[in-house]
Protein backbone atom coordinates (compact mmCIF):
# COMPACT_ATOMS: atom_id res chain seq x y z
CA UNK A 1 0.00 0.00 0.00
CA UNK A 2 1.34 3.42 -0.89
CA UNK A 3 1.01 6.58 1.15
CA UNK A 4 0.09 9.10 -1.54
CA UNK A 5 0.98 12.25 0.42
CA UNK A 6 4.45 10.83 1.02
CA UNK A 7 4.88 9.88 -2.64
CA UNK A 8 3.90 13.42 -3.70
CA UNK A 9 6.36 14.81 -1.13
CA UNK A 10 9.17 12.76 -2.69
CA UNK A 11 8.18 13.99 -6.15
CA UNK A 12 8.13 17.56 -4.83
CA UNK A 13 11.62 17.08 -3.37
CA UNK A 14 12.89 15.85 -6.73
CA UNK A 15 11.32 18.87 -8.47
CA UNK A 16 12.81 21.27 -5.93
CA UNK A 17 16.39 19.96 -6.13
CA UNK A 18 17.33 21.94 -9.28
CA UNK A 19 15.45 24.99 -7.94
CA UNK A 20 17.50 24.88 -4.74
CA UNK A 21 20.69 24.50 -6.78
CA UNK A 22 19.83 27.63 -8.77
CA UNK A 23 18.85 29.55 -5.64
CA UNK A 24 22.11 28.51 -3.95
CA UNK A 25 24.03 30.60 -6.50
CA UNK A 26 22.45 33.81 -5.18
CA UNK A 27 21.35 32.96 -1.62
CA UNK A 28 22.92 30.00 0.13
CA UNK A 29 20.84 30.43 3.30
CA UNK A 30 17.51 30.44 1.45
CA UNK A 31 18.58 27.44 -0.61
CA UNK A 32 19.49 25.54 2.56
CA UNK A 33 16.20 26.53 4.18
CA UNK A 34 14.28 25.40 1.07
CA UNK A 35 16.01 22.02 1.17
CA UNK A 36 15.40 21.63 4.92
CA UNK A 37 11.71 22.55 4.63
CA UNK A 38 11.16 20.21 1.67
CA UNK A 39 12.86 17.33 3.46
CA UNK A 40 10.81 18.03 6.58
CA UNK A 41 7.62 17.39 4.62
CA UNK A 42 8.72 13.86 3.71
CA UNK A 43 10.20 13.04 7.10
CA UNK A 44 7.17 14.17 9.08
CA UNK A 45 4.69 12.46 6.79
CA UNK A 46 6.55 9.20 7.12
CA UNK A 47 6.92 9.47 10.88
CA UNK A 48 3.32 10.60 11.35
CA UNK A 49 2.07 7.68 9.34
CA UNK A 50 3.41 5.32 12.04
CA UNK A 51 2.13 7.34 14.99
CA UNK A 52 -1.27 7.35 16.68
CA UNK A 53 -3.70 9.98 17.94
CA UNK A 54 -2.55 13.53 18.56
CA UNK A 55 1.07 12.63 17.86
CA UNK A 56 0.07 11.52 14.37
CA UNK A 57 -1.82 14.74 13.68
CA UNK A 58 1.08 16.75 15.13
CA UNK A 59 3.52 15.29 12.58
CA UNK A 60 1.07 15.86 9.75
CA UNK A 61 0.68 19.48 10.94
CA UNK A 62 4.45 19.94 10.87
CA UNK A 63 4.53 18.55 7.33
CA UNK A 64 1.79 20.99 6.35
CA UNK A 65 3.68 23.89 7.89
CA UNK A 66 6.85 22.86 6.10
CA UNK A 67 5.00 22.73 2.78
CA UNK A 68 3.73 26.26 3.41
CA UNK A 69 7.27 27.30 4.32
CA UNK A 70 8.46 26.00 0.94
CA UNK A 71 5.79 28.13 -0.71
CA UNK A 72 6.90 31.19 1.26
CA UNK A 73 10.56 30.69 0.38
CA UNK A 74 9.73 30.37 -3.31
CA UNK A 75 7.43 33.41 -3.29
CA UNK A 76 10.06 35.49 -1.50
CA UNK A 77 12.80 34.37 -3.89
CA UNK A 78 10.56 35.39 -6.79
CA UNK A 79 9.84 38.76 -5.17
CA UNK A 80 13.58 39.42 -4.76
CA UNK A 81 14.35 38.26 -8.31
CA UNK A 82 16.50 35.40 -7.03
CA UNK A 83 14.33 33.00 -9.05
CA UNK A 84 12.19 33.51 -12.13
CA UNK A 85 8.63 32.23 -12.64
CA UNK A 86 9.89 29.74 -15.23
CA UNK A 87 12.24 28.24 -12.63
CA UNK A 88 9.35 27.18 -10.39
CA UNK A 89 6.40 26.76 -12.77
CA UNK A 90 6.64 22.96 -12.59
CA UNK A 91 6.70 23.05 -8.77
CA UNK A 92 3.39 24.85 -8.09
CA UNK A 93 1.02 22.00 -9.02
CA UNK A 94 2.92 19.53 -6.81
CA UNK A 95 3.15 22.02 -3.97
CA UNK A 96 -0.55 22.88 -4.15
CA UNK A 97 -1.40 19.19 -4.13
CA UNK A 98 0.86 18.57 -1.14
CA UNK A 99 -0.59 21.53 0.74
CA UNK A 100 -4.11 20.20 0.19
CA UNK A 101 -3.17 16.67 1.24
CA UNK A 102 -1.31 17.74 4.37
CA UNK A 103 -4.14 20.05 5.37
CA UNK A 104 -6.62 17.17 5.16
CA UNK A 105 -4.29 14.88 7.11
CA UNK A 106 -3.83 17.47 9.85
CA UNK A 107 -7.57 18.32 9.98
CA UNK A 108 -9.22 14.88 9.81
CA UNK A 109 -12.59 16.09 11.14
CA UNK A 110 -12.90 19.17 8.95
Amino acid sequence: MTFEAYEVALELNRALAPVAAKLRRVDRKDAAQLKDAAKSISRNLREGNRRLGRDRIHHFSIASGSADEVKGILETALAWGDLQAKDVAHVWPLLDRELAMTWRLSHPRA
